[in-house]
């Protein structure tokens, strides 16, 4: 008495998120024709090249065109995701399938087990391209291994031209790429 009881709506009517059965469908739609997924708890320490490596040995070598491991500037370090984009949706559910709940990462005692989504809200490689090919991302005092990476038959090949001016990356950003570069010149 007195409080508010919640509905109590069917299962079949709403999904464990909140949508409703149309929605539901919709986004199982949308989902069979996405590439892009975002895969969580990368191990911090490591690479780009660490990350392609565990990729390609677990049976996925030249089924993916896009890698971008981020990397914080400060510490030279994974942020622990990564966002891979896979040549079909049958590559990208059967990548889910098996990096969900990963565990054999190449450097002992990492921690968690990998977690992977979709990509939202850059899907699909052109998406990727454009949202980076312009980026100071791409500025060439950021090193390569900072970097999204594209691929064509498993092999890596390079990022379109820009469609205008890089600027180097935010003021202040650039002296963390000190220990990254190995060059020690300052801006004025």
């Amino acid at each position: 008495r007195g409080l508010a009881t919640a509905r109590v709506w069917p299962r079949a009517a709403v999904a464990a998120d909140g949508a409703t059965v149309g929605e539901e469908r919709a986004a199982a739609d949308s989902a069979t024709q996405r590439t892009t997924v975002m895969f969580r708890n990368v191990p911090q320490a490591y690479t780009r090249q660490m990350l392609l490596k565990t990729i390609d040995d677990e049976g996925f070598a030249g089924r993916y065109d896009f890698v971008y491991c981020p990397i914080d500037f400060r510490t030279h370090t994974s942020l622990g995701y990564a966002f891979v984009n896979l040549i079909t949706p049958k590559d990208a559910q059967a990548f889910r399938r098996h990096f969900g709940g990963f565990a054999k990462w190449s450097i002992p005692a990492c921690g968690q087990a990998g977690s992977v989504g979709w990509s939202l809200p850059h899907q699909g490689l052109e998406a990727h391209v454009a949202r980076y090919r312009n980026s100071p991302l791409m500025h060439p005092s950021v090193p390569d291994a900072y970097r999204p990476a594209l691929f064509a038959g498993g092999r890596r090949v390079a990022f379109p031209a820009p469609t205008k001016k890089i600027h180097p990356p935010r003021r202040g950003t650039e002296r963390l790429l000190v220990g990254a570069t190995g060059s020690q010149k300052r801006r004025p």
